[in-house]
């Protein structure tokens, strides 16, 4: 009888973050699915994170202080000799860096004096965000920052083959894909709920097109709202008939409160199960952003069963297959002709759904943090990288 397989020890691994639950974006969903995926495993978690106003301090929260541009997005603040009196202590086996501002750049300063593996994911376009707020000057000086950051770790993960492809083309090393999945456990078209359909006044025949995200300059939202004005134009009399929700929080919250625009609903922030009744409750999903490396939400939507609509740009035209799950629009043209073309036609619309439902059905997470566990434990493997705290403790 061959022998069972011996199970393999449990790592030890620190996650480096500016941005974590209760923090509503998707770096802070995902990184709440790794904690909980590898926890599950067995391993041992620790978070290095920003200090929330309510909290005190401790030796895994650090102060934060806002960008003056962009108050919602934080960065972390603590020295190299810090966290390697932090790393000292707990003695892991890697650190992952899921953010590269100076907490990412401390935490990665530190492990390298350690000899502790590090991986970095890289999950915002930050050097293409700058030209939404008039510093586009500065785009080739962060690019170069996010560059030299990634550049020093054993592996730099993206969250798909377009962003891989451009990192490589820019200068970064060794970058592998590591994909995004979804609970289509949660995210399921089984939510649809009249009583809030209702509440938008919107009847069993009539449409609700979704927007999920920040609302932020980079998302693009201006070309959305446009477009949906251009589509209530179309539709005459039937323009009532059709509402666009916006669910998110954000820079642009207050303006967009401000103007009113006729049929649009700021839904605010919403989280779990209650997300979960507003992608389901709608009948399309409207994703202008092209700036995007993945796009969790839009992977959220397709797992409730809508169809998509969104610029034929990287990261949104990975997940949207034109005539499948969704329709593309050229980067620059006109979202609204897509969205009239499917309020029309119902029976695409419904087809276009259930085919992201299926799609979406394959995209577990489970296989995906198997073979994350299974890079780390290479990368844990690796000559040269046993760590000096682990030597020194033999």
């Amino acid at each position: 009888m061959p022998a069972m397989p011996r199970p393999l020890a449990p790592l030890n691994l620190v996650l480096v973050t500016e941005t974590f639950p209760p923090e509503v974006n998707g770096v802070a969903r995902t990184l709440e699915s790794w904690v909980q995926a590898f926890q599950q495993r067995g391993h041992r978690v620790r978070v290095i994170r920003l200090r929330q106003p309510a909290e005190g301090a401790g030796p895994d929260r650090v102060a934060g202080w806002p960008l003056p541009f962009y108050p919602e997005i934080r960065l972390g603040v603590a020295s190299p000799a810090r966290l390697e009196s932090f790393f000292r202590r707990v003695r892991p086996d890697l650190v992952h860096l899921a953010t590269e501002g100076p907490l990412g750049w401390a935490a990665l300063v530190a492990a390298e004096r350690l000899r502790i593996p590090a991986a970095t994911s890289f999950h915002t376009n930050f050097d293409q965000y700058l030209g939404y707020y008039g510093l586009a000057c500065l785009g080739p000086l962060a690019g170069a920052y996010l560059r030299r950051v990634h550049n020093r770790a054993a592996v730099t993960l993206a969250p798909g083959e377009r962003t891989r492809r451009r990192l490589l083309d820019l200068g970064f090393q060794r970058v592998e894909v590591w994909p995004r999945g979804v609970d289509s456990r949660l995210f399921h078209p089984r939510h649809r709920d009249p009583a809030l359909r209702r509440s938008l006044w919107l009847g069993p025949d009539d449409l609700l097109l979704l927007y999920v995200g920040r609302l932020a300059a980079e998302k693009n939202l201006g070309a959305l709202l446009d477009a949906f004005a251009r589509l209530r134009g179309q539709l005459g009399s039937a323009a009532e008939r059709v509402r666009l929700a916006l669910v998110g929080g954000g820079p642009l919250s207050g303006a967009l409160r401000a103007a009113s625009w006729p049929g649009v609903v700021l839904a605010g922030v919403q989280k779990g199960e209650a997300l979960a009744r507003w992608y389901a409750s709608a009948d399309l999903f409207a994703f202008p952003s092209c700036s995007e490396t993945f796009g969790n939400a839009l992977l959220e939507a397709l797992a409730s069963g809508l169809p998509a609509v969104g610029f034929d740009s990287p990261g949104v035209n990975e997940r949207i297959t034109p005539g499948v799950n969704g329709l593309l629009v050229p980067p620059g043209g006109d979202l609204s002709e897509a969205f009239l073309r499917l309020v029309r036609d119902g029976d695409e619309r419904r087809r276009l759904g259930a085919a992201a439902r299926r799609g979406a059905e394959s995209q577990d997470w489970q296989p995906i943090f198997d073979a994350l566990e299974d890079r780390y434990r290479a990368l844990v493997q690796a000559p040269g990288k046993r760590d000096v705290v682990h030597q020194s403790s033999r």
